[in-house]
């Protein structure tokens, strides 16, 4: 699938279905993360696979009861600001978020180019998020991806011109 058909694609998906996805596709979207630019090269941040059952339940609650994580593969992305190569607040505060968040959306769309489907929770309790992950890295954002159980309906995006301005 061409880079631009894979970003037309992509659409918010919440219910997959019992199918678990296959190892040599968690491999490659781990691969794209780890392939995701990030500040200085440092990948600050960490991905959190979560393969038990329960912790996955326990996870759904701390989103807010936001059911997307029967068979899916639910990653959590953190920022890790102790690989900043940067001083300061903004390398710690802004960049650790920013490399987390990047890598997200690479996993986002390798999921999509190989066929499957996925959302971006990030609406969770922070604390019971990172305490079920057992981490003290700030959580930023959770994705689950699997196989869809619904067809998203079309992407209402504002016009172009409302977006982008020449200044």
């Amino acid at each position: 699938m061409s880079f631009f058909k894979t970003v037309e694609k992509r659409r918010s998906v919440r219910t997959f279905s019992e199918k678990p996805v296959e190892k040599s596709k968690v491999q490659k979207i781990l691969k794209a993360c780890w392939m995701a630019p990030s500040a200085m090269g440092s990948q600050n941040y960490r991905v959190y696979q979560i393969v038990d059952s329960k912790k996955k339940e326990k996870l759904v609650k701390a989103t807010h009861d936001q059911g997307y994580a029967n068979n899916s593969l639910v990653l959590v992305f953190c920022s890790d600001p102790m690989r900043v190569k940067f001083v300061g607040t903004r390398g710690e505060k802004l960049f650790a978020v920013q490399d987390a968040t990047i890598a997200a959306t690479y996993a986002q769309l390798a999921a999509t180019s190989l066929g499957l489907s996925s959302v971006w929770i990030g609406h969770f309790k922070e604390k019971e998020v990172a305490k079920i992950i057992r981490t003290k890295l700030k959580p930023v954002a959770i994705i689950s991806i699997g196989y869809p159980n619904e067809k998203p309906q079309p992407k209402k995006n504002q016009k172009m011109k409302n977006l982008f301005k020449k200044v």
